[in-house]
Order: structure tokens, then sequence, then C-alpha cells
């Protein structure tokens, strides 16, 4: 029998939130994302995609279309997209027309990827949507084929589609080659899992998250699959949060300010994200049940040397059989962010 060639390794990717440091401004925090991903351009990374979050001192990424588009004229080559858009935020017309015209003004660069979470605590997320009562939630199914038919797929056009189009127009549709761009579904769950498959979307898996669901999630997706305009076969991504240093004790340092902020947003004691030093001391100083309450709280998964993070990387592709991985991280320095994609690049 002969035996199969070894899977090759998928394509790298890029999560960005513009996270805010201490002694940092919104500014400051967006030039650093900026720099990122011209730096992710040149060494040959597949996308660059930013988060939505909102009423967050150490997140400056709140509205992803806007930012999309200043990056993708930043660079020239990388994919530029969304990780996600939050659509119960928003209508879904205004959606694909904000995504129809930056296809239309950057084509063949841009990915939408939708997420149905609030990115926000309920007051904000009630403010940004006008209404309380969860209706925006539960017609998630339908607010996403509304903008799939906006943007040309055949499937949602007796919905908002009916009446109207998103301009500028995306002539063909979601087929290869179309100036419409491809639209994800993102999750951290089985519902999100099951609806991109049933729709025959690309999923991505928010694994950064630290949940214990990815391998369900994935098989949940690829066995509700259903081929569909957008997508002959399942294509699965999934995301990991990596920090990359010369020796694993410097990587464990440079992560504290990750576990921090994790241990923060639990806490709802939201602030920008500390300096390693602090986070260190605030670490140390944890009592015995707040520690083992962090062990359980996401943070840097992979952190180590080049080597290291490279064979869990290789692990997670092969254990959940994606076709793409999505690396992020929370740091106190861009420069560690940088630092990570230079080691990563030349390793994978």
């Amino acid at each position: 029998m002969t035996t199969p060639p070894p899977r090759a390794r998928p394509p790298l990717s890029v999560l960005d939130l513009a996270s805010v440091s201490e002694g940092m401004s919104s500014g400051d925090a967006l030039a650093a994302t900026t720099a990122i991903a011209r730096r992710a351009d040149e060494l040959g990374f597949a996308r660059f995609w930013v988060a939505e979050h909102h009423s967050m001192p150490a997140v400056a990424s709140t509205t992803p279309p806007v930012l999309i588009a200043h990056l993708a004229a930043a660079t020239e080559r990388i994919r530029v997209g969304s990780g996600g858009v939050m659509l119960p935020n928003h209508a879904p017309l205004v959606v694909a027309e904000q995504f129809a015209m930056l296809e239309a003004l950057h084509p063949s660069r841009i990915d939408l990827g939708i997420g149905r979470a609030p990115g926000a605590d309920p007051a904000t997320a009630a403010a940004l949507r006008r209404t309380a009562d969860g209706s925006d939630v539960a017609d998630f199914p339908q607010h996403v084929l509304d903008v799939l038919g906006l943007l040309g797929d055949p499937r949602g056009a007796t919905g908002l589609a009916m009446r109207f189009t998103a301009t500028p127009a995306a002539d063909g549709g979601p087929r290869p080659g179309a100036s419409a761009p491809p639209v994800w579904l993102l999750g951290s769950s089985g519902y999100s899992a099951q609806l991109a498959g049933e729709l025959g979307l690309p999923f991505s898996y928010a694994h950064h998250f630290n949940t214990p669901y990815t391998d369900q999630a994935l098989a949940l997706y690829r066995s509700s699959f259903r081929p569909s305009p957008a997508l002959d076969a399942p294509r699965a991504m999934v995301s990991a949060s990596v920090i990359v240093a010369d020796t694993s004790e410097e990587a464990d340092y440079l992560a504290g300010p990750s576990r921090v902020m994790a241990l923060s947003l639990r806490r709802g004691t939201l602030a920008p994200i500390v300096p390693p030093e602090r986070a260190a001391k605030i670490l140390s100083d944890l009592s015995e049940v707040d520690r083992a309450q962090l062990d359980q709280l996401p943070g840097t998964q992979i952190r180590g040397t080049a080597e290291h993070a490279v064979t869990e990387l290789e692990a997670l592709a092969a254990r959940t059989q994606s076709d793409e991985l999505m690396v992020t991280a929370t740091t106190f320095d861009p420069a560690t962010r940088i630092g990570t994609l230079e080691a990563l690049a030349a390793a994978w």
C-alpha cells in the first residue's frame, strides 16, 4: 500500500483587535495595527481580519468596515476582512453596501466575516441595536440570507434582495471571480457551525476563546454542510492565540498581559493592557481561587519558541483538519506581535 503524502501546512492568517495598551491613545493603537498589517502583508500571510468590539478601553477596533478600508489601502496583496461584523448590531442592507463598496475599492481582497455575538455589554448592545428584546438575534439566519441576497446570492432573493441591491452592485454574485466579497460565518459554538454548514458557507471557529467545543463544532459544520452557490465543499478556519519569543520563559512573560486581560474581562474591571512587569506582579499576588479561575480563561494558548509554536499549530491543524489557521494575541507592545509574525513566517 502506498503511503499518502503528508498533509501540507495550511495558510496562516492574522486576527487583530487594535489593542490599546497603557499610555496609548486609540490613534496609537490604530497606527500599530496598520504597521502589523503591513508587515503581515510583506511576510506572506493570507488574510488580516479585524474584530468588532464596543465600550472596551483595551480595544480600538469598533467599526471594521472603516478600518478595513484604511488597511486595504495601506497594504498591497493580503486579503483584509472582518473577524467579524456582529450582524445583530447592524441592518443587513448597511452591511451589504459597506462591503460591496469595499470590494469595489479593493477587488478580490475583501472578506466579510459575520458573527452573532454582540461584541459588547448588554447596555451597549441595546444602544447599538435600538432594541433590547433580542429579536435581532432571533432573526440572525434571515439576516444572513438577506446579506447574501443583497450581494447577489440567489438563495437570499426572497428577502430584502427582492427590493434592494447592495451598491456598488455586486455583479455576478458569490461565484469565484465575481465582484462580491466571500461571506464567512464566525462562531464559538455549534449554532453558527450548523448554520454555516446548512448555508454552504466557509466557517471560522474562535478557538482562541479557549472553549472546549472546537472539535465538536467543526464536526457539526462538516456533517451539516450542503453545497451552495458560494462553496462546493466545507472550508474551515481555526484561530489560536500565539506569542513567540527566543525562549519559553520570555514568551510566558510576554503573555502575562493577556492573562490579566482575560481575568479583567471576567471581573468586569476593563482597562487598557498592562505592561508585562505589572502583569507578572498581578499574577503572582492572585489568591488560589483566582488562580484556579484564571486557568479556565482564555489567554495565550501557544507561547514559546518558533519551533514549539509550529509544532502546536501543526497539531491543531491536524486535529481539526482545518483548511486555514488564524493567529492572534493580546500583547502590551505591538513589536511583540510583529516579532511573533516574523518568527512564524520564517518557521512555517
